[in-house]
């Protein structure tokens, strides 16, 4: 055992360690050894992969609150869509461009941003680093800082995992991707998804109900955000989400409905990926939202997909939207 991966152990509880050696946190369960070379499916290992850390001012406006989030990105992911728009940070063998950079730093980067009085931290991908995401939150409790806490998950989480994290976070913002098992295997290798991404919410859902607890200035302190990225070429996929978010959950939870989709040049997209949204294709599910009865949420502009687009190769890869 090298130097870095003792202090790796010596930061986590037994049960974190031994879920880490032999990881089945993600439902793809490849029950790896992450102190180990040989990672699993998401090629992330027991330290402090990340990207940035960095104020974002471009979520929903109850998660931003007037002065912006402190997001922290994880590089990796336990999905590899093929058009996301996160691909510089996501795809495998990123951690070899970013490396650990340990708690200790880590910290110090949250902690800077938090004491100029933003109130939140949001965990970006965290479904593959949920011990990471318990022990920066331990972290900041013991140097008194205790800042509401944001799980913004692609989804793809285990329900019993959420469970544990029953108390210590306080904002849910589970992504909603598919309904269907072949086209989430086609665009996100996840036959399973639809299946388990209902599980995720529901157990969300338990903890936090429909509505959201917001303060004075209108941001949000509890509550459960359910989010959906109406792709091009398919608007029936978006709403045969929504009718099963509305059958499954219900329609008194917040949707935000998302037009932003960018197409990845990089990626080599085939059509209809290759090409941002329509209108028509937007507000048809925007009508379909209304029919069916919910009453809480957000929708986009069209031109969004121009604004909301990442470089992570910048300090601040949103230009401080």
């Amino acid at each position: 055992m090298n130097g870095s991966e003792m202090r790796s152990r010596l930061i986590y509880n037994k049960e974190e360690i031994r879920l880490l050696e032999e990881c089945s946190l993600c439902p793809r369960e490849c029950n790896v050894n992450r102190f180990e070379v040989a990672y699993g499916y998401c090629k992330t290992g027991p330290g402090f992969e990340v990207a940035s850390v960095t104020v974002h001012r471009g979520e929903e406006p109850v998660i931003s609150g007037p002065a912006g989030i402190c997001n922290i990105f994880f590089t990796g992911c336990n999905m590899q869509c093929t058009y996301c728009q996160n691909h510089e940070i996501s795809r495998p063998r990123v951690k070899d461009e970013y490396g650990d950079i340990g708690l200790d730093k880590l910290l110090d980067s949250v902690e800077e941003i938090v004491q100029t009085g933003i109130r939140a931290v949001g965990f970006v991908s965290p479904s593959h680093v949920v011990p990471q995401v318990k022990a920066i939150i331990r972290g900041l409790g013991r140097r008194g800082l205790h800042p509401i806490t944001v799980y913004n998950t692609n989804g793809y989480d285990k329900q019993s995992v959420i469970r544990e994290l029953d108390g210590l976070i306080d904002v849910y913002l589970p992504d909603f991707k598919y309904a269907s098992p072949s086209i989430s295997e086609k665009y996100s290798g996840t036959t399973d998804y639809p299946e388990i991404v209902i599980k995720a919410i529901k157990e969300m859902y338990w903890q936090m109900g429909s509505g959201l607890i917001t303060d004075n200035n209108g941001q949000v302190e509890r509550g459960l955000i359910i989010r959906h990225l109406v792709l091009p070429g398919f608007a029936e996929e978006s709403k045969k989400v929504l009718r099963c978010i509305a059958e499954e959950i219900s329609t008194g939870v917040n949707i935000s409905l998302m037009s932003q989709y960018h197409p990845v040049h990089h990626c080599n997209l085939a059509a209809p990926l290759n090409r941002t949204l329509l209108m028509e294709e937007y507000n048809s599910v925007v009508e379909e939202m209304n029919m069916l009865g919910f009453r809480h949420g957000w929708t986009q502009e069209m031109d969004s997909h121009s604004v909301f687009l990442p470089d992570f190769n910048n300090k601040d890869p949103f230009g401080n939207i």
